[in-house]
């Protein structure tokens, strides 16, 4: 057995211009799935386990520059939740995207595993 990727499904009222923000915006490339259901790729990925009371998953973007990326992404339309803020493992904001999905970006200060 071979576990060969993972898939991140992010689930929107507004699915259209988010995949237009992951795709104009992001650059992430994609392929069509069929009938024009797209399909992004991501950039590489790590994994972390922290414990927890209950069960719950979270999406990050990693970024070498968040003043930088920040900057950029305002630039083109990406609305965040405030300015970057230092936490124990970098620095942190929180992007929302079309349909009020909010994914943090981050620069770590931490050692990554890609």
């Amino acid at each position: 057995m071979a576990i060969t990727g993972a898939h991140v499904i992010l689930f929107s009222p507004e699915a259209e211009a988010l995949r237009g923000v992951l795709g104009d915006t992001f650059g992430f490339s994609s392929v069509d799935a069929g009938g024009g259901w797209l399909i992004f790729a991501l950039p590489p990925a790590e994994l972390g386990v922290h414990p927890g009371e209950g069960t719950e998953h979270q999406l990050s973007f990693i970024c070498d520059d968040i003043q930088a990326t920040v900057a950029d992404l305002r630039a083109k339309g990406v609305e965040f939740r405030g300015e970057p803020e230092a936490a124990g493992f970098g620095v942190q904001t929180t992007m929302v995207l079309p349909g009020g999905v909010e994914v943090m970006l981050y620069q770590p200060r931490h050692r990554t595993a890609i």
